[in-house]
């Protein structure tokens, strides 16, 4: 008999988000056989177009999964639309809970997680802290709280709690790991921690046969928030300025004005730049059109435990990257599989367009290297497929509910 899983998620299975970083996982479980029963918080104009909504319940229901949506509230503005999903959704996970006799409650971050932790407590289900990365600190790094706010003060006491209650601990990267076991609070706490990367479908993202000419720089995914877009187009500008063949092809839900002008203030030619949004079924065959990928995130502390998705996608797909390090095990993960370049960590100076020549030079010669597409997609299986991710949350549910491995 298979365990029986409330997975907790305040991103929506409709999110762009959601639907690479949550749903894939979900649906893959229930397939393996654990009863999985999901309540995430979706956006409101997700859940009044039907017919997706049809769609996804069909998608959930095939894979054997309960899908238990709720709407998502950002009015009142800030944390109090948050803590009213948070009281909410407590009450009603609770009752999931008892309703399908969990035995694990799966929770990806921190809102989610305080759901699951009054679930335990309730319930006795065993609780699974999926982090995703430090949201307090990201938070403040981020500029929306300061470190001196009661805010903050409360949800580090939080983070506290969710890591002593936790029955196992999921980390994006082994540096997010090293970072909370130095804590502290967690000195003398018994391991309790797995290694889970963002995780790439291989069977969605693969390598493709496209027909291309000259070099195409690839860029997917959001440009705001945390990653370093201006640089990226002072990266894209001097590729512009090595390969007179050389173009940037940009998929990005929204935004396009900001990537114009962010690549116009570089002095990058608009004229080579493809600008477009595309649906996650799309992303890939737009990653096929490409040469190989180019992402910066500013490296903050608290970005220690993030992995980016779209390193995985890349490589999954056959394209070496061009990334910056101090965020997670990028660097690492790059330099120990050599499918691509990590800068030094990257501040609010310009880059170093030495090393930046230097570094597009190598990524040109990686993209030509004939044996380059299987060492991406290589790296990609060894490090980034589903599957594995899928097997090991697969073994952690089965160890928790005391069930054989």
């Amino acid at each position: 008999m298979t365990q029986s899983v409330l997975y907790i998620s305040y991103t929506g299975l409709m999110d762009p988000l959601g639907q690479s970083q949550v749903l894939q996982y979900v649906l893959a479980l229930g397939r393996k056989g654990h009863r999985m029963t999901v309540l995430s918080f979706e956006k409101p104009d997700a859940l009044n177009d039907r017919t997706q909504v049809a769609k996804m319940q069909a998608l959930c229901q095939a894979a054997g999964v309960d899908w238990r949506p709720r709407v998502w509230h950002n009015k009142p503005i800030g944390i109090l639309a948050t803590l009213y999903d948070l009281v909410a959704g407590r009450r009603q996970a609770i009752r999931i809970a008892r309703e399908v006799d969990a035995e694990v409650v799966h929770c990806r971050s921190y809102i989610a997680s305080l759901m699951g932790l009054a679930v335990k407590r309730a319930t006795g289900a065993r609780f699974i802290f999926d982090m995703r990365g430090f949201w307090p600190d990201e938070r403040v790094d981020g500029g929306i709280w300061s470190k001196s706010s009661l805010t903050y003060r409360v949800f580090k006491r939080v983070e506290r709690s969710l890591f002593l209650n936790a029955d196992h601990i999921v980390s994006l990267t082994k540096a997010g790991i090293r970072e909370y076991e130095a804590f502290d609070y967690m000195q003398g706490v018994p391991p309790k921690s797995t290694v889970i990367p963002t995780c790439t479908n291989l069977d969605v993202f693969r390598p493709q046969d496209t027909p291309r000419e000259g070099f195409t720089l690839g860029y997917v995914g959001s440009v705001g928030s945390w990653y370093l877009f201006d640089e990226v187009a002072q990266a894209v500008a001097r590729a512009f300025a090595l390969r007179p063949d050389a173009k940037f092809l940009v998929i990005t839900q929204g935004s396009h004005d900001l990537v114009r002008k962010a690549l116009d203030r570089a002095g990058a030619d608009l004229d080579r730049v493809e600008v477009r949004s595309a649906d996650f079924s799309e992303v890939a065959h737009q990653i096929a059109r490409m040469d190989a990928g180019v992402f910066f995130i500013r490296p903050a502390w608290s970005k220690r435990a993030s992995c980016p998705t779209r390193m995985g996608e890349f490589l999954a797909c056959g394209k070496p990257c061009l990334a910056n390090g101090g965020v997670g095990d990028v660097a690492d993960d790059l330099d120990e599989t050599g499918t691509g370049i990590a800068l030094p960590p990257l501040g609010t100076e310009n880059v170093d367009l030495t090393d930046l020549d230097k570094a597009l030079d190598t990524l040109f010669a990686m993209a030509a290297d004939p044996g380059m597409k299987a060492r991406c997609r290589s790296a990609a299986e060894e490090r980034f497929s589903l599957a594995t991710g899928v097997a090991a949350y697969s073994d952690i549910y089965k160890k928790l509910s005391g069930r054989p491995a």
